[in-house]
Parts: structure tokens; sequence; C-alpha cells
């Protein structure tokens, strides 16, 4: 019995000690990861000029939209998937009318390094085509000249579709806009937050037809 006892007291030491140590230490460091504070410190670096906008943006882009497409074997032609991508594409520059966008032409290391650039020009031509198709415009748009099979993502000598690619990546500011300094980085972000909440929420329409029938 004195040895259950001695269990029982043991136990609720350990408990009671646990409780302080919880207690002392500040009121929230359960649940942080290490990665609270991330978002100040960016736009701290952005508006202070220590991160270029450029740069900020261009991770935001490849961060939130695949970047990249690919191709069949010897074809500059855009398969159901790579479209599909293009779509995404086009809809966050649309949110993003003040910049422009370069896309990369790239082929596998099958063929003559004249014959690939050429392919990967094609490539990028045909993707920049199908942004415009999407209310891009082309000014905002260029075609770069291809890397051809100078920068493979797999080194083989055998085709590759993830060789056969193109890349979009963010250029800079359309000519005459000026860059956005002085906090109208941050007004970019917040009208693209009140476009969103304009839209109409298909629950809203719901409600608003029944109301209208009850009436």
């Amino acid at each position: 019995m004195q040895g259950q006892m001695r269990v029982l007291l043991l136990a609720a030491m350990v408990v009671s000690l646990a409780a302080c140590a919880s207690g002392n230490r500040e009121a929230g460091a359960n649940v942080d990861d290490g990665t609270f504070g991330n978002a100040t410190m960016n736009n701290t670096l952005v508006q202070t000029g220590t991160m270029d906008y450029r740069m900020a943006l261009g991770q935001r882009f490849a961060g939130e939209v695949p970047s990249t497409i690919t191709f069949p074997f010897n074809s500059s032609q855009l398969t159901a998937e790579a479209r599909a991508a293009l779509d995404h594409q086009a809809n966050w520059m649309r949110q993003f009318p003040e910049l422009r966008f370069s896309v990369y032409g790239h082929t596998d290391l099958v063929g003559s390094n004249a014959y690939n650039k050429s392919l990967g020009l094609r490539r990028a031509q045909t993707a920049v085509a199908y942004l415009g198709s999407r209310g891009i415009s082309r000014s905002r748009l260029d075609a770069l000249v291809s890397y051809g099979e100078t920068r493979p993502v797999v080194v083989t000598q055998a085709p590759e579709q993830q060789n056969r690619r193109t890349v979009t990546e963010v250029a800079g500011f359309v000519k005459g806009s000026a860059a956005p300094l002085n906090g109208k980085y941050a007004a970019i972000i917040w009208r693209n937050y009140i476009a969103l909440g304009q839209r109409p929420h298909p629950s809203n329409h719901v409600v608003q037809t029944e109301l209208s029938d009850s009436n």
C-alpha cells in the first residue's frame, strides 16, 4: 500500500512540475513553428528596398501557379495539361497588369543545337500566343530567344519530357508604369482582395432568389 502511495505522489509531483514549466513559457510558444513574423519581415524588406519588387512578385508567381509546361517530342503543340497551366498563368497575370513576363523555351538533347534553339523558340511563341488569346496584352509578353538544349532538367541524350518545356517568369514592370514604390505594392495586393470580395458567392445568389420568390 505504501509503495502505491509513493508512486502516486511521484506522479503528482511530475505533473505539477510540468505544469509549472509550461506556465513559465511564452504564450503561443507551443504553436509557433518558427514561421511567425515572416509576412511582416517580407513586407519590411520590400518597402525598404532590401528585396527587389520584381523578385518578390516573381517568387509569388512561381509559388502560386505552374510556371512550367511541357511538350510532346519534337513538337510545339500545346497539350490539354499545358493549356490548363497557361490558363492559371493568365488568371494570375490579370491580377497584376503592371507586370511584364518572359517565356523561355527549352528542348531535350535529341537533335542539333541549332534545330533545338529554333524549336524552343517556337514553343515559347506558342505559349505567348495562347496567353494572348486569354486576354493578356502581347506588350506584356516576351518569347525570348530559346535556351534550346543547353539547360536540361534531366541530363540525358534520350528523349525526356521534363526537358521539353517553356518556363514563364516575371520580367519587370510595363514600360511607362512606375515601379510600385512607397506603398504602391501594398495597394496592388489590396486591390486584389477587394476584387475577390466583390465576386458574388453562389450561396448569396440562392438566398436572394429565395427571398424574391417569397415576396
